[in-house]
């Protein structure tokens, strides 16, 4: 997937659209990955404090999509850490997009993935195998849903229901 988009460019040929068919994520995530700008077809978890679901998404191969991970905002707890995020760059993820927190920032700043999320929070999750896969999730009140297309770059995150011209 070649990554020559600007979102600012995506935002300006649809400012004016109204059919919810084009979605732009509220400026509250923070850089955290080695890629900044990174795009590709949504797969989804929903999740809330375990990331058992992520660990799987990421260890299976990723094929240039984008994993989108409604934590429900927790702040509480980290779903993406280091072993993660090198998993999802190997596995070839273009990008992960977290409501929620990460930890292992260092290490994740050397993973050749691009990784959003809201904070760092050093505290892990548990493992209780709960969640969902591949369904339709609300990011900060915005939905998103599994098959749409994510760009994210230096300006921020827009989600589309097919893949930019």
């Amino acid at each position: 997937m070649t990554q020559e988009f600007v979102t600012c460019d995506l935002c300006d040929a649809r400012k004016n659209d109204t059919d919810g068919r084009f979605r732009v994520l509220p400026p509250v995530f923070r850089d955290f990955g080695k890629r900044v700008k990174f795009a590709g077809p949504v797969s989804t978890v929903k999740c809330f404090e375990d990331n058992s679901l992520v660990k799987a998404a990421v260890d299976s191969p990723g094929n240039g999509r984008v994993l989108v991970v409604d934590g429900g905002a927790s702040l509480r707890r980290a779903l993406v850490g280091g072993n993660l995020g090198k998993a999802a760059a190997k596995n070839g993820w273009a990008g992960v997009v977290v409501d929620g927190c990460v930890r292992d920032v260092a290490e994740l700043a050397d993973c050749d993935v691009g990784i959003r999320a809201l904070a760092s929070m050093p505290l892990p999750t548990e493992k209780r195998n709960e969640g969902q896969r591949d369904v339709a999730v609300q990011i900060q009140g915005v939905w998103v849903r599994p098959g749409d297309w994510l760009y994210a770059d230096e300006d921020g995150i827009v989600v589309m229901d097919e893949p930019a011209a």
